[in-house]
């Protein structure tokens, strides 16, 4: 996976998932994805600093990662681009 980040106003962030056909062929598959980015993005909400806009890529290897992989993920690549708080 990878981010775009953008510095905004204060507004509350704003996170956008991408992902192509390349990934997957199957919405199914492509829809399964998101919702688990999604759900493992709810977890880190709190930890979010407020006015930025990410564009989350998502690449082909991300079909053989679980949820705990997605959050462990998200949470590494979200922390790198500087959009997370630290505990």
């Amino acid at each position: 996976m990878r981010a775009l980040r953008l510095k905004g106003e204060l507004a509350p962030s704003r996170i956008g998932i991408s992902i192509s056909k390349k990934v997957s062929k199957s919405a199914v598959v492509r829809n399964r994805i998101k919702r688990q980015i999604r759900a493992g993005l709810r977890q880190l909400l709190p930890r979010l600093a407020p006015g930025w806009d990410v564009v989350i890529g998502v690449r082909f290897q991300v079909i053989e990662c679980d949820y705990f992989q997605f959050l462990q993920e998200l949470e590494q690549l979200l922390t790198k681009a500087e959009v997370l708080y630290g505990d």
